[in-house]
């Protein structure tokens, strides 16, 4: 299957900004003049933005021409995705299963020696990274939903992928959440290396009333980003929490159900998706010791119609988001493209839409939102995870088993 965009009679004129690691301004590309905001449909609150371009940004639409083509549909609830040096891909599946993927579309054997998951509801197997030096370790990891004395936990493994490629060879967990709980909702369940070779790992708050207080809660890893060494352990340079008990692997709290991490390409920041409630949804510019919020503040409300908390979204203290949707797109895996075979893209932040079945292309300008396109959108996919590949493809798995490529045609 093969998507083809035309390109349009007026191009758009862009330039290359340029980005200071002093005061990690990223000026990105400018994407042009825009259109209407793409989301037209009515927001679920009267709240407002805090800042002009937090929401319903002006429509952006890509000059070159491009295609999607479909390399498999024969995954089974795909998860995450990761780019294998010889172009392959590796992907994780709900059940528990790892499998390569050749670009011809085989889909290799499940490996074994991967632990048992809980695929319930929103459990399973989740993200996957490879190892820094992964050419000549073969080291993955990943985070699953585990099942373990008080309920169930995001936790997070490593393995050598055998030589002979049908096996996890000596996986171990390195971390699990401390929090237990029998909800299976919002487990997070993103993993990806910082620049520095330690692990940032995202971990929801598990939805119920019960645990959502605990994401305002330095004892509790539960609505967390944490950062770890590849041991497990805290990272050396992380944070410091004042209050008393606080977990050392903290690295930002108050988050909701972080389904998303991508490092910018050239400040190095790291940047995260959120699914909020009804409405609220956010992409967040991540700073160390950073609270962000949930359920404090937030642009959302109860599935019922009901406020959250007293109904607010801004509180000193507690950080803003870049963005956020209403009524939402259920963002969730992401990267940001560093190629230049499309440059309109470079720096852009693509973002997998499961509700809003697309792939949300986000161009910024001062960390802000300049634009926002939508992309695929004729498809109706539930968009799982986006990786970039180092042939400058983006690469794409959705809940119905597909998985794109995605690049200049």
């Amino acid at each position: 299957m093969i998507i083809q965009k035309s390109i349009f009679l007026l191009t758009a004129i862009f330039a290359l900004g340029s980005c200071s690691n002093n005061d990690n301004t990223d000026e990105g590309t400018d994407p042009g003049p825009t259109g209407p905001p793409v989301e037209t449909g009515t927001a679920n609150t009267t709240y407002q933005p805090a800042f002009s371009g937090q929401t319903r940004a002006g429509s952006i639409q890509t000059t070159t021409e491009y295609e999607a083509k479909v390399i498999t549909s024969g995954l089974s609830a795909p998860w995450g995705v990761a780019y294998l040096p010889d172009g392959r891909l590796l992907v994780t599946e709900k059940a528990g299963n790892i499998r390569i993927v050749t670009q011809a579309g085989v889909i290799g054997n499940a490996l074994t020696g991967v632990p048992t998951v809980n695929p319930a509801d929103q459990g399973g197997l989740l993200g996957i990274c490879l190892d820094p030096e992964f050419a000549t370790n073969r080291m993955i990891y990943f985070t699953f939903s585990e099942i373990v004395a008080g309920g169930n936990i995001t936790a997070v493994a490593k393995g050598r992928i055998s030589d002979n490629e049908t096996a996890l060879e000596n996986t171990t967990v390195i971390y699990r959440s401390n929090t237990p709980n029998a909800s299976t909702l919002h487990y997070g369940g993103r993993v990806l290396f910082d620049k520095t070779g330690n692990l940032f790992v995202s971990i929801g708050e598990r939805s119920v009333l019960q645990t959502r207080p605990l994401a305002q809660s330095v004892t509790s890893s539960l609505g967390k980003i944490v950062r770890i060494t590849t041991n497990g352990q805290a990272a050396a340079g992380n944070p410091s929490f004042t209050q008393t008990g606080a977990l050392p692997e903290l690295y930002t709290i108050g988050h909701r159900n972080p389904q998303g991490l991508a490092i910018h390409p050239t400040t190095g920041e790291l940047w995260q998706s959120e699914h909020g409630p009804r409405g609220g949804d956010e992409i967040n510019r991540i700073k160390a010791g950073a609270n962000y919020g949930w359920p404090t503040i937030t642009y959302g409300i109860e599935y019922s119609g009901e406020k959250i908390g007293e109904g607010i979204t801004q509180l000193t203290g507690m950080e803003q988001p870049v963005y956020y949707w209403d009524p939402v797109v259920s963002p969730s895996g992401m990267t940001f493209y560093a190629g230049n075979r499309i440059p309109e893209w470079q720096n852009n932040l693509f973002i997998g839409s499961l509700s809003g079945t697309h792939i949300v292309r986000l161009a910024f300008k001062d960390n802000k939102v300049a634009g926002e396109e939508r992309l695929l959108a004729g498809q109706g996919q539930r968009f799982r995870d986006i990786t970039q590949g180092k042939d400058e493809a983006l690469y794409a798995v959705t809940d119905q088993g597909r998985l794109y490529k995605i690049d200049k045609k």
